[in-house]
Formats: C-alpha cells, sequence, structure tokens
C-alpha cells in the first residue's frame, strides 16, 4: 500500500478530552489573530532593525533615519504599522515624536528570534 493509500483510513485514537486540557489553557481564536498579527508586523528585516533600536532607549525617527540610513518616509510607515499592531508606543515633545520598545515580552521575543536565526 501506498503512503497516499494508508492516509485515507486512519481513524482518530483519541479525542480531545481525552488528554484533559482545562479549557482555560487552549488558545482563543482572537489571541491566535493578535499573534499571527504581531509575527507579521515582526516579519520583516528593516522593522527588525528598526526595533533593534529602540530597545532599552527612545529615539525620534530623524535619529532611527540617520542611524539606519533609509528616509524618513519609509522610517515612517514602518512605525506606523508598528504602532498599529502596538508594538512601539510614542510620545510627542514639541515637533518631535519619540518611539520606544518597552513591552518585555516583544523584547524577549525578538531577542530570541535573532538569537535563534544565530543559531541556524
Amino acid at each position: 500500500m501506498n503512503p497516499s493509500e494508508s492516509n485515507q483510513h486512519i481513524e482518530p485514537t483519541c479525542a480531545a478530552d481525552d488528554h484533559g486540557i482545562p479549557e482555560n489553557e487552549l488558545l482563543r481564536e482572537e489571541d491566535c489573530h493578535r499573534a499571527a498579527a504581531m509575527f507579521s508586523a515582526l516579519g520583516d528585516p528593516n522593522r527588525l532593525r528598526l526595533l533593534g533600536l529602540l530597545i532599552g532607549r527612545e529615539m525620534c525617527v530623524t535619529e532611527i533615519s540617520s542611524i539606519l540610513d533609509d528616509n524618513l518616509p519609509a522610517i515612517s510607515q514602518r512605525l506606523k504599522l508598528l504602532r498599529s499592531e502596538r508594538i512601539v508606543s510614542h510620545r510627542r515633545e514639541g515637533k518631535h515624536v519619540f518611539y520606544r520598545l518597552d513591552d518585555e515580552h516583544v523584547v524577549a521575543l525578538i531577542r530570541n528570534a535573532i538569537e535563534h536565526a544565530g543559531h541556524a
């Protein structure tokens, strides 16, 4: 029997109830959608580099643009997307808007991803 034929008649060997997983530990659909949107926002090398700059400090768009050697509109668009996903926060001071990454969960996620990429 070839492998495709054997997969057609597989019967489940257990039910979800058999494992005794408490309902509050199951992944809620809305949480999964939110996490997927966050991973999508983090899934761009330019946005990751930008976020790396913001770990532990706040910076204005001009500073970020200068350090990354990229144009202001591109930096602003990236920050807009990151703000919409609540990955970065901001504050206004006069004409300047300062951005920061101060959610330790996101910082850990970024650091772990970069570290993991270095081991691949």
